[in-house]
């Protein structure tokens, strides 16, 4: 245990996570599981967590799976494995409740893409425009928004908008574009990108395909426009997986973050699943540096000590529900 007050922020501050001395010959999952009941705690996990952390979760999936799970629990603590902008989120709709994060680090690429001061300057060049923005942003980008979304939803949350209305989409320049499409409706975007669906390679995979013809090829609204056009079917994390487990296919090709082929495998064993080939030839696959900076120690120092825990200031979290109730308002799917 860490008692210093002052060694805990040194540590928080440098490594983002506290780092203590583990008993010799823990079993980390049993101890975790534990902690849990303990302390009256659940365990929100994403699917691009590492395969032992999504084994762990009370609750596993998508943003807006995770975003309502947030919104019901009746647990004293939340512990969010995933990015930070998921742990604000769930303090947002939470306020009351202990929120934690394993490690501080874990931000995301999206998000950092829209800066605060940068997109209120722009929001003011459109006054009359309505602000839809992706739940990957900042607690400070979703209080400048009218309605939250996630890739599950977003084409319902689009539609839901007058059509005499301007639009503002931000934070994701290429799921603004996928949704412009399907929607039919012009939208003013935000020119921000996820690295990690930005990494796939185009020709790779149409060699890939080429060399596995029967192979489906499926990808997440996040991946660039050239490689969405050659995609047999798009969906959001929680759509490919469902898509995989109703289609007949025995083989897939997935451009998203790599992490969902575990729960893909897991549900559908007899299938094979190919991650999509990146730019980048000393990787096979794309996977987000950020989420895998969580892991089952961080997890596990961070439920002993309850650090580290978001705040967010009683003012922002007002302004940033009521977008996020927005959304949850409409009972999308």
């Amino acid at each position: 245990m860490i008692d210093n007050p002052s060694l805990v922020e040194q540590q928080l501050k440098k490594n983002g996570y506290l780092k203590t001395p583990l008993e010799k010959g823990i079993h980390l999952p049993s101890a975790i599981q534990a902690l849990k009941k303990e302390k009256n705690a659940v365990l929100l996990a994403h699917y691009y967590q590492e395969p032992e952390i999504q084994e762990l979760a009370d609750f596993l999936g998508d943003s807006l799976y995770l975003a309502k799970k947030a919104a019901e629990v009746e647990a004293d603590i939340i512990v969010f494995a995933g990015v930070h902008f998921m742990a604000e989120t769930a303090k947002i709709i939470n306020p009351t409740k202990k929120v934690l994060l394993p490690d501080l680090k874990a931000g995301c690429s999206l998000a950092d893409s829209c800066p605060p001061g940068d997109f209120s300057e722009f929001k003011k060049l459109h006054p009359e425009a309505v602000v839809v923005t992706y739940i990957n942003c900042s607690a400070e980008i979703k209080a400048l928004s009218d309605i939250v979304c996630t890739s599950s939803n977003a084409v319902q949350v689009i539609e839901s908008i007058p059509k005499d209305r301007e639009i503002i989409f931000a934070p994701d320049k290429n799921l603004g574009k996928y949704l412009i499409k399907e929607t039919g409706r012009p939208m003013i975007l935000w020119e921000g990108a996820c690295i990690v669906h930005e990494a796939f390679s185009f020709d790779k995979i149409i060699a890939l395909a080429k060399a596995d013809p029967e192979a489906q090829f499926i990808a997440h609204p996040e991946s660039e426009s050239p490689v969405l056009e050659i995609a047999q079917y798009i969906g959001s994390t929680a759509g490919l997986l469902r898509y995989v487990q109703e289609d007949s296919s025995q083989t897939y090709i997935v451009a998203t973050e790599a992490g969902i082929l575990h729960e893909m495998q897991k549900k559908c064993p007899d299938k094979k699943f190919i991650p999509a080939p990146v730019e980048d030839d000393t990787c096979a696959c794309s996977e987000c540096a950020f989420m895998k900076l969580n892991t089952l120690e961080k997890l596990y120092n961070c439920m002993v000590h309850e650090l580290p825990e978001i705040h967010l200031n009683k003012t922002l979290i007002e302004k940033a529900r009521k977008p996020i109730e927005r959304m949850l308002n409409l009972g999308t799917t």
